[in-house]
């Protein structure tokens, strides 16, 4: 759901690249999608950053790994120093995923998710009816219906990295760095109770459930593994 959309003030562009945003509508401010032909030290060095800084940012553990259409961060978070030092060369050529195009779409049939080691342990961060299932294309998560005002919990322990309303479509938005691997989505929220570079614990409260920026009270959830989405169902416990 969150490759149709445009990211602004992502804290973790894993989630995109985190959370790897298609799509053809521009970048918020401090960001920059990735366009075929890009390495990661032009992209730095059209930003005036390092490429330590550009991959600190992003979380990115292989450089050389950068995708068309993938939301970079190249502007500090909030609260961020940029590291001092020379760019340094390095960083392969973006590539385009298979069917990649400047356009939002589903993910192509024939590019399955990605599959995560059994490494982390979450809870459901809602009470709720799930009546939206991942599908790798349309649905890059699952949607939990409740009555508004339901609390959303932590599905793991971890760090704020996004909270706001930037991401047009989504409304209140959290966005938890749980690892180096990764990261889970709360969409839609009525109240936002933690912010960004805060540290939160497995089941605590972080947002209300709410209808923001959507037609019906529900929310989004969905979970990254090293900036893939996968099905957040498969990894929560049965109920």
């Amino acid at each position: 759901m969150l490759e149709t959309t445009t990211i602004k003030r992502l804290g973790c562009a894993a989630l995109l690249a985190l959370l790897a945003a298609c799509g053809s509508a521009p970048v918020g401010p401090g960001y920059y999608r990735v366009e075929r032909g890009d390495t990661l030290s032009k992209i730095a060095r059209g930003n005036r950053q390092s490429v330590q800084n550009i991959a600190r940012w992003n979380n990115l553990t292989n450089p050389d790994s950068i995708e068309v259409g993938q939301v970079l961060r190249v502007a500090p978070p909030a609260g961020a120093a940029s590291t001092g030092g020379a760019i340094r060369s390095g960083g392969g050529n973006a590539t385009a995923s298979a069917g990649a195009s400047t356009a939002p779409r589903p993910a192509p049939a024939d590019s399955a998710p990605a599959t995560a080691p059994a490494s982390i342990s979450l809870v459901w961060p809602a009470d709720g009816t799930v009546f939206r299932r991942f599908d790798g294309g349309n649905s890059k998560g699952i949607d939990i219906s409740a009555a508004a005002g339901t609390p959303i919990v932590a599905a793991a322990p971890g760090t704020v990295v996004y909270a706001g309303n930037g991401l047009r479509g989504y409304g209140n938005l959290l966005i938890l760095k749980h690892d180096a691997d990764y990261l889970t989505a709360y969409a839609h929220n009525r109240a936002l109770f933690v912010k960004e570079g805060e540290s939160v614990k497995r089941g605590q409260k972080i947002a209300e459930m709410g209808d923001t920026d959507t037609d019906r009270v529900m929310l989004h959830f969905e979970l990254r593994y090293q900036g893939r989405s996968i099905d957040p169902s498969k990894e929560l416990p049965p109920r």
